[in-house]
């Protein structure tokens, strides 16, 4: 998919329940090409991540949905580049909006407000299909998977994205609670995965397991980078475990080693004095 694509409906690769993926009007360093809201079934409708409040793209949503009844608005977290959106295209098509309110944290859309209070694995029946909610705690609190059973299919947001890694938000997001979400993952049968922002994968136990993988290594580079260099600031140890990464990331990439840091130091590995992080 590419930018001349965006605000267009189209086609994902399913068995029986039609998905059409609407690319955003959003792109940029950490939205990649945009974000990705999925338009799922044919006459009993939930839309999936509308993404910003944009008149623009609200419209394209109400073209896409046409003559049929849009049912439900699935929200996988209230980050800006998701859930803001949700507000008028509920006003114009009388949706139920699903999902977690938004935690007590700064950069989360606090105009999101649930219909009623939803819990992992409750299961909503459009007749046609029915998605189910998985828990998937960690980028932030409130972060939620939708598994459309029929498919196998997860709408992963932004706990699994494709061609990237998510970054971890302490204090409302958290490494531990990420693992042990893509560990559950592994137990549930999956044919595919639209991320909420990249391209669909199609192997996705091998998309979860390369992704802890990819977080162990990373987190054995904090160990070796705490065990070379001691007492060290955040600011200095990101340059070191992060030394893969562009610049310009580097204040996100310092977010995510912090979640690192805490998972280390909650397991009495790490300890933090003034600010300097060492091993225990």
């Amino acid at each position: 998919m590419n930018e001349l694509d965006a605000g267009v409906a189209v086609p994902i690769e399913t068995e029986t329940v039609p998905v059409r993926r609407i690319l955003g009007l959003n792109p940029g360093p950490m939205t990649g090409p945009g974000t990705n809201s999925y338009l799922i079934g044919e006459e009993r409708l939930s839309l999936l991540d509308p993404g910003p409040a944009d008149e623009v793209q609200l419209q394209n949503f109400l073209q896409a949905i046409g003559d049929a009844k849009l049912e439900n608005i699935l929200i996988t977290h209230t980050h800006g580049d998701h859930s803001p959106g949700a507000l008028a295209l509920q006003e114009a098509t009388g949706a139920r909006l699903v999902g977690l309110k938004a935690p007590d944290v700064a950069g989360h859309d606090k105009t999101f407000a649930p219909d009623r209070l939803w819990n992992d694995l409750d299961t909503i029946d459009c007749g046609e299909y029915s998605v189910q909610l998985i828990a998937t705690p960690g980028h932030v609190s409130n972060h939620i998977c939708f598994l459309l059973l029929e498919e196998q299919l997860l709408f992963t947001g932004d706990h699994i994205l494709q061609g990237t890694t998510s970054v971890i938000l302490p204090p409302d997001g958290d490494m531990t609670a990420y693992l042990d979400a893509l560990d559950r993952l592994l137990l549930i049968p999956l044919k595919a995965l639209a991320p909420g922002h990249g391209s669909v994968m199609m192997e996705p136990h091998s998309e979860v397991e390369k992704l802890i993988a990819h977080r162990l290594k990373r987190e054995q580079k904090v160990i070796v980078g705490l065990e070379s260099l001691g007492a060290v600031s955040l600011d200095e140890l990101v340059l070191t475990v992060y030394d893969d990464v562009a610049a310009q990331l580097i204040p996100w990439a310092k977010r995510t080693l912090l979640a690192h840091l805490l998972r280390l130091q909650q397991d009495e590995r790490v300890q933090c004095n003034n600010k300097l992080w060492e091993m225990c």
